[in-house]
């Protein structure tokens, strides 16, 4: 079978390499274009390695692409990580059509944010679906499924990088193995269970301190590592990363006004939301690195009754 990838960054060069070395025939590799300065792209580098015939188009629309393509004879277009809208006479060129990875439980999160929300709003699963991509958003048959919960630590990075990203690979795997067999499903997505959710941006990631713990706490796992929930001290942005709830039982567990910091220890320090504290333990200054909490409360001389907007 002859097999276009399709994609970039970090997972297409994955899934790209986990085709190969178990002999599948790649036959080309699309990847997006960078923008002018920026690196080459870890998919190209990877392709280029293996000798493979490169292209990044900066449209798809363009019917001598279109050409490009059928030229290639291609049987499978597996799609990883892809963020040009791609139309539909592109996707059936090849004899088996297109498979791509999205990195939820479709037809739930459908949107380019679909790990940050599911923890955002206290989902306790999400998953992966391999699924035959169409002219609209995420709404293709479904192909495969996988799903993992979402544990009280987890963080956008835990469950992408520890199980979405390696359980996606697998997943690419197992799909073209179907497709391969002639049995690959095509299940029609549910539309009345059907959401979606915009970009998670830097203007969603602002902690209001007078939500509960718990909204505040999923906010910052979900925002973490990108876009980085923040709130801002002295008219400067910080990056909350990291923090422990500290749920109040009694009054004075809460014990103070709503974002003051009313506690600076060893390990961190303590902030006043609406039904308790959270102990922050890791920050990024604006226009700095990433420090632990303690750390950042010794250089930037915090102390208690200091408070946060």
């Amino acid at each position: 079978m002859r097999i276009v990838v399709h994609g970039q960054q970090a997972f297409g060069k994955a899934v790209l390499e986990a085709l190969l070395k178990r002999g599948d025939n790649v036959v080309a590799v699309y990847v997006a274009p960078e923008k002018e300065g920026q690196k080459a792209d870890p998919l190209k580098e990877a392709a280029l390695s293996h000798g493979l015939e490169v292209r990044q188009p900066s449209s798809y629309r363009d019917e001598a692409v279109h050409e490009e393509f059928r030229a290639l004879k291609p049987d499978l277009q597996v799609m990883a990580f892809v963020t040009l809208f791609v139309p539909s006479a592109f996707l059936n060129i090849p004899t088996h059509g297109s498979i791509q990875y999205h990195p939820s439980l479709l037809p739930a999160y459908r949107g380019a944010s679909a790990i940050n929300w599911p923890i955002i709003k206290g989902e306790t699963e999400t998953g992966l679906s391999i699924f035959w991509p169409d002219d609209g958003l995420d709404t293709g048959d479904v192909l495969l499924q996988k799903s993992t919960p979402i544990g009280p630590k987890d963080t956008l990075g835990t469950v992408y990088f520890d199980r979405l990203f390696p359980l996606g690979v697998e997943a690419m795997l197992e799909s073209v193995d179907l497709v391969k067999a002639g049995t690959a499903p095509k299940i029609r997505q549910d539309e009345s269970l059907a959401t979606y959710e915009g970009l998670c941006r830097a203007g969603n990631a602002k902690i209001d301190w007078g939500k509960p713990w718990s909204q505040i706490d999923r906010l910052i796992r979900g925002c973490n590592p990108a876009p980085g929930a923040w709130t801002t001290l002295n008219g400067q942005t910080l990056k909350i990363l990291d923090a422990t709830p500290l749920p109040a039982k009694t009054p004075k567990e809460i014990g103070g006004k709503l974002g003051e910091i009313v506690v600076v220890e060893e390990d961190g320090f303590q902030v006043v939301c609406a039904d308790g504290r959270l102990k922050v333990t890791r920050v990024q200054p604006e226009g700095g690195a990433k420090v632990g909490g303690a750390e950042f409360a010794a250089t930037a001389g915090l102390e208690r009754g200091a408070k946060f907007g």
